[in-house]
């Protein structure tokens, strides 16, 4: 390992990982009503956007908890509860490039919507553009190396490389030759994702943040029409 290996797997994530921090409790700070997903509906609602937000955001949640399983928990969790190496393999394989498939699709398809829209391209910026460019790389590096590399046989196992090496730079014990010999699509997808990371605190992608919790215990709001005979006695009025 050289001084380029100690930049990618140990200076660059800790860089990312302080500016997605500090950038978010900069932003909440000066920016709170920049602070949404600046949604277009009330532009224009259509398919695209309904599918593409839905297939995007179901697949985001799955990927999310698949990588929650596949990296963050140890690999030596899984015998402890009955689930053995060859079901491991298939859940991570199938539904892991389903749920990719899914975000792949329902990205193209808002993106399609965004700059084919002219009413949605220029309520936009080209930060959003930027964002949905860098989603995408991840998304799609990453499904390749689920649905392409793993299924055909590759003998790289992330929980035993990339696995070991996340948990090492949240505990401040980074383990850099983890991921210095990784296949060269695995440490894109690292690299992407983390960049993901260090932009994430300036665009639109905070609203992931402020779940609508309130939402749940909210009472109904009732909207009943105007009778059309008062209001033309206030008007007259």
């Amino acid at each position: 390992m050289g001084p380029i290996d100690f930049f990618l797997w140990v200076a660059y994530p800790y860089i990312t990982l302080t500016i997605f921090i500090v950038g978010h409790i900069w932003r909440y700070n000066h920016d709170q009503f920049g602070w949404s997903a600046q949604s277009s509906q009330f532009l224009r609602s259509d398919r695209l956007l309904k599918w593409g937000s839905l297939l995007f955001h179901i697949g985001v949640i799955f990927v999310f908890f698949g990588h929650i399983g596949g990296i963050v928990i140890p690999h030596t969790f899984y015998p402890m509860i009955g689930i053995s190496e060859e079901m491991y393999h298939f859940g991570a394989v199938w539904f892991g490039s389903l749920a990719g498939a899914a975000m792949v699709i329902g990205g193209a398809l808002l993106t399609i919507r965004r700059l084919s829209d002219k009413r949605v391209k220029s309520q936009g910026s080209r930060a959003d553009l930027y964002v949905l460019l860098l989603i995408g790389i991840v998304t799609v590096v990453g499904f390749t190396n689920t649905a392409w590399y793993t299924a055909t046989g590759g003998d790289f196992d992330y929980r035993y490389t990339i696995g070991p090496w996340f948990r090492g730079i949240l505990s401040f014990r980074p383990m850099p030759e983890m991921l210095a010999f990784a296949p060269w699509g695995f440490q894109a997808h690292v690299i992407a994702a983390f960049t993901l990371f260090a932009v994430w605190p300036f665009t639109r992608l905070v609203h992931v943040w402020s779940l609508p919790l309130e939402y749940i215990k909210r009472k109904y709001i009732i909207y009943r029409r105007a009778n059309p005979n008062k209001s033309k006695k206030a008007k007259a009025q």
